[in-house]
């Protein structure tokens, strides 16, 4: 088990639960590492239920992690939305995607967590100004 809360990100929830897809079975692996609840946003929410129905999936297995505790919804983008919108302006040049700009905050809110993800920004980019965010992700 991985300590600290998994912060996870929309590539490993889509293909977790998209068999088939790249890195699916180091998805797999890794999930099986980390505690639930993994913390997540409605931007990543929003993003892996897009991701799914393009893939020809349905969007319900979704609701059922959040159902059973498994994910759970832990930043309120109104609430958070002054440090958002200064992570979206910091990276404007990459440019950051909601999704992103609300698993850094997430990584500041949660010092001791990691980053689930498949995205290489997150090499990048940067909680607090310039402390490296802990990451998941292939190498």
């Amino acid at each position: 088990m991985k300590k600290g809360p998994g912060l996870l990100d929309t590539g490993p929830l889509v293909t977790f639960l998209a068999a088939g897809l790249r890195h699916h079975s180091w998805v797999v692996a890794q999930w099986k590492l980390l505690r639930p609840p993994l913390l997540t946003c409605e931007p990543v929410l929003t993003e892996a239920a897009f991701l799914l129905q393009r893939e020809g999936r349905e969007a319900d297995s979704l609701f059922a992690l959040l159902e059973r505790g498994v994910i759970r919804i832990a930043l309120d983008v109104q609430e958070e939305q002054a440090d958002l919108r200064a992570l979206l302006h910091r990276y404007r040049n990459r440019p950051m995607s909601l999704a992103d700009a609300c698993l850094v905050r997430l990584a500041e809110m949660h010092p001791a967590g990691h980053v689930f993800t498949l995205d290489s920004d997150f090499r990048i980019y940067r909680r607090h100004g310039n402390k490296v965010i802990p990451v998941m992700m292939p190498d």
